[in-house]
């Protein structure tokens, strides 16, 4: 059943995370910034996801001592490097040349599943990477302009490496036996602790003293843009491969672009609709499975 189910659960997990920028955005005007955002979110992730295991199993809670790079990996590389590194090329050129070098992320995977995981690289999944892209810059509008710098391309290659890198980890994990909840806990402890370093305290705190609907808000955000999807995300990953997984789940700028116009009245352009198209038609080739590939 999970193997059927698998790429709507990817799906469900992109639609999910495209709702991080409304808790961003209400965080940001609460007065906290990226890293803070990064340390509160992983913290509370974490905390949420190791009650649920434990209620659920307490076993699952038990991680070998020779797989905890797999965990320390996704927590380091895959959230805190990832976050960091995008939020670094926001600021350094626009939101869309960011967004769409972000999105570069499933060539990487594809790349690595085939030397990693033997994974064939067929015609099929390659135009629907490309169609992806395509669709993805015309939502993104990087072709109306956007803004370019050899650091800002740096730092969103780097971005996309990171986000790639939870599909490899991921697949990891779940080859040696360990359930989404045991990947999602793990993996989120490890990024609470990476990025301890970098919180600015003082800020959360006076965040949270003049709005004490701050942590409740913040509950929900770790459940709904972290919780749920990365455990739908691992558990999509089960049926699907990882090259095709990862094109699947830039789902998420489309369903960000969806919760704008719903939320904020964003009107779509004529090429964003178009780009949204593209997407799906992209998501689509690599949920149908042709009966020769079943063969």
């Amino acid at each position: 059943m999970i193997s059927k189910l698998s790429p709507l659960f990817i799906v469900l997990a992109g639609c999910l995370w495209g709702t991080m920028g409304i808790f961003v955005r209400r965080l940001n005007d609460a007065g906290i910034e990226s890293m803070n955002i990064v340390f509160i979110r992983a913290l509370f992730t974490a905390a949420i996801t190791f009650a649920l295991t434990a209620i659920r199993n307490k076993e699952l809670l038990k991680i070998k001592l020779r797989d905890v790079w797999i965990f320390a990996g996704i927590g380091l590389i895959s959230i805190v490097l990832f976050n960091f590194c995008y939020f670094t090329a926001i600021s350094m050129m626009s939101l869309s040349a960011a967004a769409i070098l972000l999105y570069t992320s499933p060539i990487f995977v594809m790349l690595m599943s085939a030397v990693i995981y033997k994974e064939r690289i067929t015609i099929r999944k390659i135009i629907a990477v490309l169609l992806s892209l395509a669709g993805l810059s015309l939502v993104t509008g990087v072709f109306g302009g956007a803004q370019l710098t050899p650091a800002g391309i740096v730092f969103g290659l780097l971005s996309a490496f990171g986000y790639a890198m939870y599909s490899i980890f991921g697949r990891t994990a779940i080859n040696r036996g360990y359930s989404s909840l045991t990947t999602t806990a793990w993996s989120f402890a490890f990024a609470a602790l990476f990025s301890a370093f970098f919180a600015d305290y003082g800020t959360i705190f006076d965040a949270v003293s003049d709005s004490v609907l701050i942590i409740p808000y913040t509950v929900v955000f770790a459940i709904v843009a972290s919780v749920a999807p990365y455990v739908l995300y691992s558990l999509g990953l089960r049926g699907t491969e990882t090259g095709k997984a990862a094109v699947i789940a830039s789902v998420e700028p489309i369903a960000a672009s969806l919760f704008g116009i719903i939320l904020y009245h964003e009107i779509p352009t004529l090429q964003s609709v178009f780009g949204i198209l593209l997407v799906l038609t992209a998501l689509a080739m690599c949920i149908i499975t042709p009966k020769k590939d079943n063969r």
